[in-house]
């Protein structure tokens, strides 16, 4: 006899059914699997044996062959268990071919028969949708599948409690989505006190989701003040919400089903490897970049990661997506996040204070800087240099605004950018447009235009810097309620482009070049 039932196989964060086909024939005894069954899925066949012996089911004394079609797919992963124990069940009898074949099955098998949790339940419940099946999952995932709310979810703790609910002795209630999780303990920017022009660049960045490079001595606050942009973030929207659960499902980092509207804020460290990054190892799994998809990867000591790790950084921050490209993978994740990246000018740090600068400045701010290459660092649309704060100051009461006054201030600007985007394909925010789109969006008048191609030429700025002082004067506009970009925003994004310690830089280099009071004014006025 032969039965059918479905089970998923994971590309990125896509889920493509596969068919799990089981046949009971005469012949010598034997379980076999076949349809390119990875060392875990070739392993189920004894998981399985066990899990029905637990139950009571003696597997018969025949040729059992199960094939997991298309059979040129890899298979891997633990969950292929479930349906494979389903799939032989319906082929002796126990369960209706019908049944078998109208789900959708995930799960893991111990060797009690019960049924433990595995990842990816969410995108397969994605694929039982689309396919018009049910999802049959472990139990601590009910919750988790049940958001995708057109699809009926049955989360048994047990093989022996499946068979109760498809003989109809125990009927399973379908599963209910899991809470909306809110992080009430989200840092608040009233706390830092001074770094006035710091918390501006956050504003900015965080209100068209523009790249941002964070650059000052050790304990000037830059680390602080990057662990308060998720409090001025506008929450997920709901489809931002089911993109960024899916990658966290797959990644097995959704705790009791629940889904967060939060974005998400990554913080690796720097010794992270290439493949922690950006995906990859066993499976090509998805790395630092996608895990942060529709929010924020902050990248403490920026320059002390590995070159080759910060190189493969220029392709998603321009794309919004990342290929794992492997031997027997090639898989597409998404990554639409915001650069956070924080530094210190030099090996010592304190390239500003020549009482503590090392015996090598100003040559060490540039080997140390020289790990960041120019088209990595061209990327950041605001560089802000973040001065120490004096120890006396520590005392003075916290004045500044809170992260709900900025937060509802991101959030109207990011308004304006849907209404504005509504009907542009998959550009979001301000630091998406591009080409026309761009134009259409940032015009500028015959003033604020020669301005900026002064600018540009004084300062050899390239053609990817120009679109990206566009975009920030156009975030600014939208954050001061402006339609029209005034010579004013351009002169406040241009002053983000070009930062004070880039300005010392460029003056150890030449002898007659501007000092940072007359670069600061050249950014305010017509040059």
């Amino acid at each position: 006899m032969t039965a059918v039932t479905y089970t998923a196989a994971f590309e990125g964060i896509t889920a493509h059914l596969v068919e799990v086909q089981c046949a009971v024939a005469p012949g010598m005894p034997a379980f076999q699997i076949v349809g390119l069954p990875a060392k875990a899925v070739s392993e189920a066949r004894e998981r399985v044996r066990a899990a029905l012996a637990a139950c009571s089911v003696a597997l018969p004394s025949k040729r059992i062959t199960v094939n997991l079609s298309p059979a040129d797919m890899p298979k891997d992963g633990s969950h292929f268990d479930l349906p494979i124990a389903v799939a032989l069940l319906a082929a002796l009898g126990l369960i209706a071919p019908e049944d078998a074949a109208a789900s959708v099955v995930m799960g893991e098998l111990s060797l009690d028969g019960s049924i433990v949790r595995v990842n990816g339940c969410l995108p397969a419940a994605m694929a039982a949708h689309e396919g018009d099946k049910r999802l049959i999952c472990p139990a601590p995932c009910g919750a988790e599948a049940a958001w995708v709310s057109d699809t009926q979810v049955i989360a048994p703790r047990s093989l022996a409690a499946l068979l109760r609910h498809y003989s109809g002795q125990a009927v399973l209630p379908p599963s209910k989505p899991g809470d909306v999780i809110r992080d009430v303990q989200l840092r608040d920017m009233a706390d830092v006190k001074g770094q006035e022009r710091a918390k501006r660049a956050l504003e900015i960045a965080a209100a068209g989701r523009h790249h941002l490079l964070l650059m000052g001595p050790p304990g000037s606050g830059k680390s602080m003040l990057a662990a308060r942009m998720p409090g001025i973030l506008p929450p997920l929207t709901p489809a931002e919400a089911l993109e960024t659960s899916m990658i966290q499902s797959l990644s097995g980092l959704l705790d009791d089903g629940g889904i967060s509207r939060e974005r998400p804020f990554r913080e690796p460290h720097h010794t992270s490897s290439m493949a922690a990054i950006v995906g990859g190892g066993r499976g090509a799994k998805p790395g630092e970049v996608s895990l942060a998809h529709n929010g924020v990867l902050f990248l403490d000591e920026f320059p002390e990661f590995p070159r080759q790790v910060l190189e493969t950084l220029r392709q998603p921050v321009e794309s919004g997506e990342v290929v794992v490209a492997r031997a027997n993978a090639h898989v597409r994740y998404p990554c639409r996040f915001m650069l956070v990246a924080a530094a210190n000018p030099c090996r010592c740090g304190h390239l500003s204070d020549p009482a503590k600068a090392c015996a090598r400045a100003p040559d060490c701010s540039a080997d140390y800087l020289g790990r960041i290459s120019g088209p990595l660092m061209d990327r950041f649309d605001l560089r802000v240099d973040v001065p120490p704060v004096r120890f006396t100051d520590l005392d003075l009461p916290a004045d500044g605004e809170t992260s709900a006054v900025i937060a509802d201030r991101v959030q109207a600007a990011r308004r304006i950018q849907t209404e504005r985007y509504d009907s542009v394909g998959d550009v979001r925010s301000n630091a998406d447009a591009e080409g026309a789109v761009l134009e259409m969006a940032a015009p500028l008048d015959s003033d604020s235009r020669t301005f900026l191609m002064q600018i540009a030429a004084r300062f050899a700025i390239s053609a990817r810097g120009y679109h990206r002082i566009l975009r920030v004067a156009r975030t600014i506009a939208d954050l001061a309620g402006s339609d029209a970009i005034t010579r004013t925003h351009v002169a406040e994004a241009v002053s983000f482009r070009m930062p004070e310690v880039d300005q010392r830089r460029a003056s150890w280099k030449t002898a007659d070049a501007p000092q940072p009071a007359k670069m600061a004014m050249a950014s305010e006025s017509s040059p």
